[in-house]
């Protein structure tokens, strides 16, 4: 129903408005009674083999939902209903930003993609902070951190430390961006210096608390080889619990979606059915370079039980959905759920 009759209604418009207008209405549906079991019972699926221990923590199922969708973690509980078996929100910085100019975020129909340029648009750490404290769900749920536009990099630790002591006593883990192609050079902290100081100092602080948080680091589908081994030795170096492989790509290679299209629609990062090829041969490398030596999350192009089960085969202990959940409708990670446990 919802790629028949939903999709093509919400495609008529503004992929940022409907992204909002659709938040708005399961913020209304789940005050009404009875539908927030009635969406846990369509959309859910529980099996005692989904259960996946990583990092010291017990997922009720691998799939969890990437960062970008709730940036402001004011959805925690709805999307629970869903199905997920975890949640990542954010990217949340130390003050609240606006993001980039609009329109910032474009569907590529053809292509089962989406390209975007939010810039972290976000309200804050502090309010992140707050919506989670009053969360009903026991979901766990990730804190994707990142700094502020203005921050420059040599202070970009000081950003990443804020977000870190904000949100330490309402996540379960974290997620350190310092990957995404919209927040000008902040790709640069994917270089071995800055990247190795930050996680060390994030490590240290968090070792000196009572119960320390998992924290993973999100990488680039666009790194070479030798940067992909500088990564596995700076994750062993600092002793960090994983990686998320992947964020989105600067590439356009390979498109349905007519070059004019893609020219018009300028920069950002390209997400979905183009990149999964590529996502996965970045979780296959570090799996099978490190000798799995850390758990991999796998997310860039899921948008079938197929494509999870290529993630989960490639290497990865969970996997995330974002462009493929857009573009495939709320049933994906139930649907995903049940292939696993039929190819377990």
């Amino acid at each position: 129903m919802y790629k028949i009759l939903i999709s093509p209604i919400l495609f008529l418009f503004d992929a940022e408005r409907i992204h909002y207008f659709v938040t708005d209405l399961l913020h209304f549906a789940f005050k009404i009674p009875f539908v927030p079991q009635l969406m846990r019972s369509m959309y859910t699926f529980e099996h005692p083999d989904l259960v996946t221990e990583v990092a010291g923590l017990r997922f009720r199922n691998p799939v969890g939902l990437a960062a970008g969708f709730d940036k402001n973690a004011e959805m925690v509980d709805q999307l629970e209903a869903l199905g997920f078996g975890f949640i990542e929100i954010g990217t949340v910085t130390p003050r609240p930003q606006p993001g980039n100019e609009k329109p910032r975020l474009f569907r590529l129909k053809k292509d089962k993609a989406l390209i975007n340029r939010m810039g972290f648009n976000n309200k804050g750490a502090a309010v992140a902070a707050a919506k989670l404290s009053k969360r009903k769900s026991g979901i766990l749920v990730g804190g994707n951190i990142g700094k502020n536009k203005d921050t420059p990099n040599d202070q970009a630790l000081s950003d990443y430390l804020i977000c870190f002591r904000e949100l330490f006593d309402v996540v379960d883990y974290f997620v350190v961006n310092v990957s995404s192609p919209n927040t000008p050079g902040l790709r640069d902290l994917q270089e071995k210096g800055p990247l190795t100081a930050i996680l060390k100092e994030l490590q240290q602080k968090n070792r000196e608390k009572f119960n320390p948080k998992p924290i993973f680091l999100k990488i680039a589908p666009d790194l070479t080889t030798s940067q992909l081994d500088d990564i596995i030795d700076i994750v062993k170096e600092t002793g960090i619990a994983g990686v998320i492989a992947t964020n989105t790509t600067i590439a356009r290679d390979n498109l349905r979606t007519s070059a004019e299209e893609i020219g018009q629609i300028g920069a950002g990062g390209l997400s979905g059915a183009p990149l999964t090829h590529r996502s996965t041969e970045v979780i296959r490398y570090i799996c099978d370079k490190s000798n799995h030596a850390f758990p991999v999350i796998g997310v860039g192009g899921i948008s079938s039980p197929a494509d999870a089960l290529e993630k989960k085969n490639a290497g990865a202990a969970l996997i995330q959905l974002y462009t493929g959940f857009i573009y495939e409708g709320p049933g994906l990670a139930k649907n995903i759920c049940k292939s696993l446990i039929r190819n377990r």
